[in-house]
C-alpha cells in the first residue's frame, strides 16, 4: 500500500515519542510518534549480535543521539519478561538463526536502558494483532491501537541505525510466527518510486539509473 492511501495513519515521527516496541497491544506510554522495532532498542544490539550490557547502554546513548527517546517494555502480567521478542531471545528461540542470547536478563536489560537515560513502557491486555505493518516511509510511523491491534514495524529505522534490512525484517517475521500472530502483511512504501522519478528525469535527457546502497557501500 502507499504512504497516500494511509494518509488518515501515517503520522511524522516526533522526537519526544519513544523507540518502542511493535506489539499492538495497550500501553501506559503517552510519549507517542516514534519509532516501531521490535522489543524497541532491543532489536538494535539483536541485529548487531551485541550481548553485553556495556553495550545495550551504548545503544541506548545511540539512540538518543540520534534523535529518539530509547525505551523498551515490560506487561502487567510478566512484568519485563513480557516483551515477546526479548523472552524469545533470551530463551534460545533465535539460536538456529545464529543470534547470540543475552548476557543479561530482562530486569538487568531494563534497568541499563533507564539508567543509560531510556523509559521502560509497561503493556497490559492480551495479543490480538490481525496485521503487521511494514513501514518503508522514512520519519512516518503509524500508532497502535488496542481496540483493533495491529503489529508495527518501521523498516526505513533499521536503516537508520545502519542495520542488516533483510535480517532486521525476517527477524520480525520469525518473532510474529513465533508468538502465533498473523501471517499476514501491509507493506507501506512512498507514493512515487524510484523509477517514476527517473523516468521524469530521463524525459528531460538526463541520463539517469537507479542504484543500490549495497553499490554505492
Amino acid at each position: 500500500v502507499t504512504d497516500a492511501s494511509m494518509a488518515g495513519q501515517l503520522v511524522d515521527v516526533r522526537p519526544e515519542g519513544i523507540l518502542k516496541c511493535v506489539d499492538g497491544r495497550g500501553s501506559d506510554n503517552t510519549r507517542m510518534g516514534g519509532p516501531k522495532m521490535p522489543g524497541g532498542i532491543y532489536a538494535i544490539a539483536h541485529n548487531r549480535g551485541v550481548t553485553s550490557i556495556e553495550g545495550l547502554k551504548q545503544i541506548t546513548k545511540e539512540v538518543a543521539s540520534k534523535g529518539h527517546v530509547p525505551s523498551v517494555h515490560g506487561d502487567h502480567s510478566s512484568d519485563m519478561l513480557g516483551c515477546g521478542f526479548f523472552k524469545l531471545w533470551v530463551t534460545g528461540r533465535f539460536d538456529d538463526m545464529g543470534y547470540p542470547r543475552p548476557q543479561f536478563d530482562a530486569d538487568q536489560g531494563a534497568n541499563a536502558v533507564e539508567n543509560a537515560g531510556g523509559v521502560i513502557e509497561m503493556h497490559h491486555g492480551s495479543h490480538a494483532e490481525k496485521v503487521v505493518y511494514i513501514n518503508l516511509v522514512e520519519n512516518k510511523t503509524l500508532e497502535p491501537d488496542e481496540d483493533d491491534q495491529r503489529f508495527i514495524v518501521d523498516g526505513w529505522a533499521a536503516g537508520k541505525f545502519g542495520l542488516d534490512v533483510p535480517k532486521f525484517l525476517i527477524a520480525a517475521a520469525a518473532t510474529v510466527e513465533m508468538l502465533g500472530g498473523p501471517k499476514k502483511a501491509k507493506i507501506v512504501i512512498p507514493s512515487i518510486s524510484p523509477a517514476q522519478i527517473a523516468e521524469a528525469l530521463q524525459g528531460r535527457g538526463w541520463d539517469a539509473e537507479i542504484v543500490t546502497d549495497a553499490s554505492m557501500a
